[in-house]
């Protein structure tokens, strides 16, 4: 059973994370895309498989999704180099700015709702986001 300070937590990051999908998000990027994008930015150059599993997602949804950040001109694919027959999936020099620009927007929204919190937890907030991080990318 979940004690109320898990409760809570669950219930402030779903709170936050569906405010900064509607403040951050000024472009009409799909949250999917936007996750794979930052994905791809940390990550590239890296294989589909390896986005489907860091957003995550099904593997046919990181193929659709990467098609359609490929289209708006956002990353490209080449053949990867450990491994010929597969692909790997690079930002573009738009890409890199639009991950600039994403990161910026959030960077703000994320900081508009902090700002009534004291330096100290502030500080507390963004040391547990690195911990968060973490936990999620080991799911």
């Amino acid at each position: 059973m979940l004690d109320e300070k898990a409760v809570h937590l669950m219930v402030a990051m779903h709170r936050i994370v569906r405010h900064l999908r509607r403040t951050a998000m000024s472009t009409s990027m799909h949250p999917t895309q936007f996750i794979a994008l930052l994905v791809i930015a940390r990550e590239q150059p890296v294989r589909i498989g390896t986005i489907a599993n860091k957003v995550p997602c099904s593997q046919p949804t990181a193929t659709t999704t990467v098609a359609v950040l490929e289209t708006a001109g956002l990353v490209r694919r080449r053949p990867d180099t450990l491994d010929g027959r597969a692909t790997a999936v690079e930002l573009t020099e738009q890409g890199t700015e639009t991950v600039a620009h994403m990161r910026a927007d959030a960077g703000q929204a994320l900081d508009a709702i902090l700002t009534n919190l004291s330096p100290e937890d502030r500080e507390k907030v963004l040391e547990a986001g690195e911990i968060l991080y973490g936990v999620a990318d080991d799911l």
